[in-house]
């Protein structure tokens, strides 16, 4: 079999693929294409490409970022203010239900009767309940 030689790195390497590759791996290949294109992007003094390679940049040192209390506070009232606007702003209908919400709904629908408020009320002040086990309305004091 035979070898050849990347482009990028230099490497021997036995190709893989039926066409002739030029780089040993997509890592290679991958490098050479933004260094083309990196390359090509450059603008120079007198509008001529440099022939020299351009030299790895080492990233400079960084200051690492702390946290200090007085930014937790910051981020604890920001965050109270934009929870009572946010509270303020919702209506009672769109609020989120509570477990009592949930009892009390649990609870109006496991009793025996349920309010009618589409109904008169009867001469006598009772108010319509629909019975669930008779399936019929019933007048009641309420």
């Amino acid at each position: 079999m035979k070898l050849y030689t990347c482009k990028y790195c230099y490497k021997e390497f036995e190709p893989t693929r039926r066409r002739v590759q030029q780089y040993c791996s997509n890592t290679c290949r991958s490098k050479a294409h933004h260094k083309r294109k990196s390359e090509n992007n450059k603008i120079t003094t007198n509008n001529k490409l440099s022939t020299t390679p351009p030299l790895p940049s080492t990233p400079s040192k960084t200051k690492i970022d702390s946290m200090s209390t007085s930014g937790i506070g910051n981020a604890a009232i920001g965050n109270l203010i934009a929870d009572g606007i946010k509270s303020i702003a919702t209506s009672n209908k769109n609020k989120p239900a509570t477990k009592g919400d949930l009892d009390a709904l649990k609870n109006l629908l496991t009793s025996r009767y349920l309010p009618i408020n589409n109904m008169q009320i009867d001469q006598f002040g009772n108010r319509p309940y629909y019975d669930i086990e008779t399936k019929s309305v019933v007048y009641l004091k309420g």
